[in-house]
């Protein structure tokens, strides 16, 4: 009996949504920089730098992106509201950069500016930028987007437009996929008419199909997809045959942690879009369980943060990270096992990547500040005692004077 009462306690706590999303996203980070440092210490090597050189990195990141969360999280629904189009112009100012002298190119994908020492990829910003222009243009036209139009202008043309625009000029399919998941989950979430989806699914597959068609390194990819297979296990299909290697290598319950055959520079990229395989290679199939496990229950706080909300900006701001988030890792997870084709995205919160993660650590540090305007969790925390006062409150207390029972000090009897 009382521990249905808890269950239901729990379930219905204004706490809960918000501890849900602090847990799961920690946790991923964790797990992501303890994978980083396993999968990169024998390519660092390889390089010649200290095997702990991406790891370092990695963990600077994820500090900076920690502070970032932690400001976003403090940051109120209002102030949101407002930094929705200075943050979309902000980050297409940056992805301009990129056709630059500036920007520079890496695996035939122009998607990155270098200034100076410091080293972005802007159109992960673009995500954040458009998530939250989405939901204020969205929430504004509540009443009107029944009506095509309304829905469109000018979430889809111009700003969804231009930023698919840039990013597929620098020849980034991946992030466009993802960008337009993005405007497709909010778009869904704001209740356009199902017509609209159909018209811009024609329109979508037939420009996809023409980008793959235009670029022999994508088409390759598809085919090898479309085969089930590839002949050319030497070449073309090196990356995903390697990436299969690793889980049938990992088995039941893995090899043991740091103990991977396939980073020896058998597998590419095994510290970013691959880190998956070699989570399955390591820590078998529990570890992958544990990782899809925790996006669902981020995926579920990022749910019930939509329900429970009563402010619809926040429910449209929430739908569109959730659905980057979770789309992201099915398409690098989907990419891993062979079920998709290859495209390149890192998996949120656990590939090795500087931009990708402190975007991410932001972009849920604003569904932090969402969570902690859910109706009654203010309160809730504001009455609970920090993890620090609640750490001193278990050590013992002087008392001033004579303790009962005990001589004070200095008299003798």
């Amino acid at each position: 009996m009382r521990a249905g009462l808890a269950r239901v306690e729990w379930r219905d706590s204004p706490l809960t949504t918000y501890y849900l999303l602090l847990g799961a996203t920690s946790m991923l980070v964790v797990i992501g920089l303890v994978m980083v440092l396993s999968a990169s210490s024998i390519t660092a090597m390889a390089a010649g730098q200290p095997w702990y050189a991406v790891f370092a990195d990695q963990l600077l990141f994820a500090g900076i992106g920690v502070v970032g969360a932690l400001v976003a999280s403090r940051i109120p629904v209002t102030g949101w509201r407002r930094l929705a189009l200075p943050s979309l112009l902000g980050s297409l100012a940056l992805q301009l950069l990129v056709f630059t002298p500036f920007g520079h190119e890496v695996n035939g994908n122009r998607n990155w500016v270098a200034l100076g020492p410091v080293t972005l990829q802007p159109s992960e910003f673009v995500k954040l930028g458009l998530a939250l222009f989405g939901a204020l243009v969205l929430s504004k036209k509540r009443a009107k987007v029944g009506r095509v139009h309304h829905a469109v202008v000018p979430l889809v043309f111009p700003a969804g437009a231009l930023a698919l625009g840039l990013v597929l000029r620098g020849h980034d399919l991946g992030t466009a996929l993802v960008l337009v998941a993005i405007l497709v989950g909010m778009l869904f979430a704001s209740g356009v008419p199902a017509r609209a989806f159909l018209l811009a699914g024609s329109c979508f597959a037939v420009m996809a199909g023409a980008l793959v068609v235009t670029s022999s390194n994508r088409m390759s990819r598809i085919q090898t997809w479309l085969a089930g297979g590839c002949a050319d296990v030497q070449g073309a299909c090196w990356q995903t045959e390697h990436g299969k290697y690793a889980l049938a290598d990992g088995g039941w319950w893995g090899v043991g942690l740091g103990a991977s055959r396939e980073k020896w520079s058998w597998l590419p990229a095994a510290h970013n879009d691959f880190i998956f395989a070699i989570i399955g290679e390591e820590l078998g199939l529990p570890g992958t369980l544990v990782v899809l496990g925790l996006f669902a229950v981020l995926g579920y706080a990022c749910f019930r943060l939509v329900l429970r909300s009563d402010d619809h900006f926040v429910r449209l701001g929430t739908a569109g990270i959730m659905v980057w988030m979770l789309a992201q890792a099915t398409i690098n997870i989907g990419a891993v096992i062979g079920m998709l084709p290859v495209i390149g995205v890192p998996l949120p919160l656990v590939s090795s990547g500087g931009s990708a993660l402190i975007t991410a650590l932001v972009a849920l540090g604003v569904l932090l500040s969402f969570a902690r305007h859910e109706p009654g969790c203010r309160e809730a925390l504001a009455a609970r005692p920090g993890v620090v006062r609640r750490s001193l409150a278990v050590l013992p207390t002087r008392r001033a004077g004579r303790m009962p029972g005990r001589r004070a000090r200095g008299h003798l009897p």
